[in-house]
């Protein structure tokens, strides 16, 4: 795999909309969250057109194109975030320019929507690519220190580092009153599997990921580790048949293991749901899988690599390690 360089003092970082854009977010917003990054010691510049906005809350395909380009092409630029997520970064896949951003190795960060952006970028160059805050996140004002923690450890720092669960998290319209928040204790991991492997990441959020099967920009999912997450429009019927539909994916016989993060609250995945699911599955009886883990649609997420490599040991305790970012 292909490793973009580090993040260090200085660094310019753009901010791009490969699916929703940035007009729907506050000015506030928009302001604290540039603040808060160049806090950190960046500059942070913003594309073209992030902030074009059609009857979608999106813009056009060549835009969003263009704006990728111009963002992996610019010497200057050493890291890409996204606004937000959305519903169709998967638009974009079959007009990019995978030499361009081969030859011009650099991060990109976001989750959700950007899934399907993320890892077909990961199958078609070899560059690891980033599940991790998205720019607007960085306007939180509080409950924000896991975050920047791992976000400093995968993206700034060159160790392996090991992932443990944060003491508390939130499932709250943060954006929307910073200072009443509904911060709740957490359990931690959750054991659903025990064993132990090592593999290359891929997934994200689950239904965008399942978007790629079938094109050439699904990842080849061989001795992979998974990690998959969903938001509140799924639950656990929905989740159980989206997963069904990657197991059905060719190699998945080989996948050394499963991460699930943390689910929201509407979705009503409980813990025995979810063993109930995992446990009807004879193709997951022999691989590790821990769930309840910090990425996805709650607060806080760490940041992970899209074609990293982690090991995962899950006995009595869950050794969560990311070798290679």
């Amino acid at each position: 795999m292909l490793i973009p360089p580090k993040l260090k003092q200085g660094d310019e970082i753009r901010v791009i909309a490969p699916a929703t854009s940035l007009s729907i977010i506050s000015n506030d917003g928009l302001q604290a969250a540039k603040t808060a990054l160049e806090n950190q010691g960046f500059r942070v510049t913003f594309s073209k057109h992030c902030q074009e906005i059609d009857l979608l809350d999106s813009s056009s395909v060549r835009s969003r194109v263009q704006d990728v380009h111009e963002a992996f092409s610019d010497k200057n630029v050493k890291a890409i975030f996204t606004v937000l997520g959305g519903f169709n970064s998967n638009q974009l896949l079959k007009y990019l320019d995978y030499d361009l951003i081969k030859n011009n190795p650099k991060i990109l960060c976001g989750y959700s929507d950007i899934t399907a952006l993320a890892n077909a970028i990961t199958a078609k160059t070899g560059l690891i690519t980033y599940s991790g805050l998205h720019f607007s996140t960085w306007g939180m004002k509080k409950e924000f220190e896991y975050n920047l923690e791992y976000f400093n450890k995968c993206l700034v720092d060159e160790e392996e580092f090991e992932i443990v669960p944060s003491k508390t998290w939130s499932d709250d319209e943060w954006y929307l009153n910073q200072e009443n928040r509904y911060i709740l204790p957490n359990s931690g991991f959750w054991i659903l599997n025990k064993g132990e492997a090592e593999g290359t990441i891929f997934g994200g959020n689950l239904c965008t990921f399942n978007l790629l099967q079938g094109t050439e920009f699904m990842p080849d999912i061989s001795n992979s580790i998974l990690f998959l997450e969903d938001d509140s429009i799924v639950d656990a019927s929905t989740f159980d048949r989206d997963l069904q539909s990657l197991i059905h994916q060719p190699n998945f016989e080989t996948v050394k293991g499963i991460v699930i993060g943390r689910f929201q609250k509407d979705s009503e995945m409980s813990f025995e749901k979810l063993k109930f699911i995992i446990k009807s599955k004879d193709e997951l009886k022999n691989i590790p899988i821990i769930a309840n883990a910090d990425f996805g649609h709650t607060n806080p997420l760490f940041t992970f690599p899209i074609g990293g490599t982690v090991k995962l040991r899950v006995d009595k305790d869950i050794e969560l390690i990311i070798l290679k970012h």
